[in-house]
């Protein structure tokens, strides 16, 4: 068997092999690297299996290869060494990881999860022009059969991490699970709530990086997966809500994001053509913004997805009737976006990501309000982005996907045209206003108290405030124009300080 391995990638395992050599320490490439050599996939994570203490060895590693020492696990005896690519002028790296094992490698092989990474390579076997590829348990055929396949009965009673893993690899390598993993995560699927928040975490957002991740989010639900992670969302099912709604609040909610990959050009809608998509603004400034990395993994557009997923999370408890008999969710958006908060909280998500899913949450009928008829006012916008931040990108595209996940297959063309125009001129009049408003402020705190003899406190902020208003809305552009419109303001308000 022949490996296509980048230059660089095997010049480091050339280097690493001499040496572990030189320490006289059997070691072999498993895993995922194997896997993703076979389909051809770059990758850069190299998991290495040692028959020695990982945790002992992996730290003289990093000191020879210049290298990053990272403890993972006490337990199981595994160590990370990170080494930065000093060839790759973007400052990549290899992530390396050591795992100890004991007994024979097929022992070890035997005891991992799926028969496409229980696969190993001799390292030190790794120069030969045919290189023997350990296989006992015929991953190989699985990956050319495109099938996720659990190794043994066992395999998700003893790690259930592996129970959203399996879902996040199909997801990622556009395989299928076959029939009996099928049933015995089925059966297994209620040991996600077990495993640790921050092992979730990390699958979840490996799986919404995912290019049309929406639909993998509907194969959770019929696992069992998706309310055992979110049990919260459990109260959604077979919520009733007012007739312009396609779907309950559970199907919407899934469907919501299933429209985000679309909206964001990640994914298909299925009850509507190219028209609906054309509608939408889009540019290069935009896709930029969505794949600005947040926190540890995640980005600006899985967060949004996952914001959608969560956004009506609060509709069960704040459904009422009205006396005319309509359905009403007041305070769904601030109480679902409390709710959000406690979610990711348990699932170990950053303070800056649990905040943005917050905003969005928490603002995302804000849109719809901005206007009661025609395009908002410059004011009205301003007063959105202040309050919302760079969310308020993000929350235009959750009401658009909000919006088609309501109508569904009932969808106006002309409903939808326009809010998609208020969108494009939201945008475009935020993009203005950043230019008049990003310069230096036209008055200070500094510029009341000696020319116009205010004291310190609240009622200062407000008019440094309303004027930075009035410069993003157009109503001033200099200096003289501010003093003067503060001088309106108090006199107006009879508060000369």
């Amino acid at each position: 068997m022949k490996l296509s391995i980048e230059t660089g990638t095997w010049s480091l395992l050339a280097t690493v092999n001499n040496l572990l050599d030189l320490q006289g320490i059997k070691s072999y490439l498993v895993g995922g690297f194997v896997r993703d050599v076979l389909l051809g996939r770059d990758t850069a994570d190299i998991d290495i299996a040692l028959a020695a203490d990982a945790l002992e060895i992996a730290p003289r590693l990093a000191d020879a290869l210049g290298g990053k020492f990272v403890r993972l696990d006490e337990a199981n005896k595994v160590g990370r060494v990170v080494v930065k690519d000093k060839k790759a002028p973007s400052g990549d790296h290899w992530q390396l990881d050591f795992a100890a094992f004991g007994g024979s490698i097929e022992q070890d092989l035997s005891r991992r999860d799926f028969t496409i990474d229980a696969m190993a390579v001799d390292l030190s076997e790794l120069s030969q022009d045919d290189i023997p590829l350990i296989d006992p348990f015929n991953g190989r055929d699985d990956l050319k059969d495109r099938i996720i396949r659990v190794v043994s009965g066992t395999a998700f009673s003893s790690d259930a991490a592996r129970l959203l893993r399996a879902v996040r690899l199909a997801a990622e390598l556009d395989f299928t699970l076959d029939g009996q993993t099928e049933t015995l995560l089925k059966r297994h699927s209620h040991l996600i709530a077990g495993v640790s928040g921050e092992r979730v975490r990390e699958e979840l957002l490996r799986l919404l990086a995912v290019p049309g991740s929406g639909r993998f989010l509907l194969y959770l639900d019929e696992l069992g997966l998706l309310t055992a992670i979110f049990p919260e969302m459990a109260k959604a099912k077979g919520v009733g809500q007012p007739k312009e709604h396609f779907w309950d609040v559970f199907e919407h909610s899934l469907k919501v994001v299933v429209a985000v990959d679309f909206l964001l050009h990640q994914g298909s809608w299925e009850y509507a053509g190219d028209e609906v998509l054309a509608a939408v603004p889009w540019s290069e400034v935009l896709a930029k913004h969505f794949a600005r990395p947040v926190s540890g993994g995640s980005t600006r557009r899985s967060l949004l997805k996952l914001a959608a997923l969560l956004h009506d999370v609060a509709k069960p408890q704040t459904k009422a009737l009205t006396e005319d008999g309509r359905t009403r969710f007041l305070g769904h958006a601030k109480e679902g976006a409390a709710v959000a908060v406690n979610i990711l909280e348990r699932l170990r998500f950053s303070g800056k990501e649990v905040k943005l899913v917050e905003v969005m949450i928490n603002h995302h009928l804000r849109p719809g309000q901005m206007s009661q008829e025609g395009l908002p006012t410059r004011r009205a916008i301003y007063r959105y982005f202040r309050d919302c931040g760079e969310a308020g990108i993000d929350i235009l595209f959750l009401s658009l996907a909000d919006h088609l996940a309501t109508r569904g297959p009932n969808l106006s063309l002309t409903g939808w045209q326009e809010h998609a125009r208020l969108v494009d001129y939201v945008l475009a009049q935020h993009t203005e206003q950043e230019k008049l408003v990003a310069p230096a402020r036209l008055v200070t705190g500094h510029d009341l108290i000696n020319i116009l003899n205010m004291k310190p406190g609240p009622r200062m902020g407000q008019l440094l405030e309303s004027v930075r208003e009035a410069q993003a809305s157009g109503e001033v552009a200099t200096r003289e124009e501010a003093l003067a419109y503060i001088r309106e303001r108090l006199v107006a308000g009879n508060a000369v300080g």
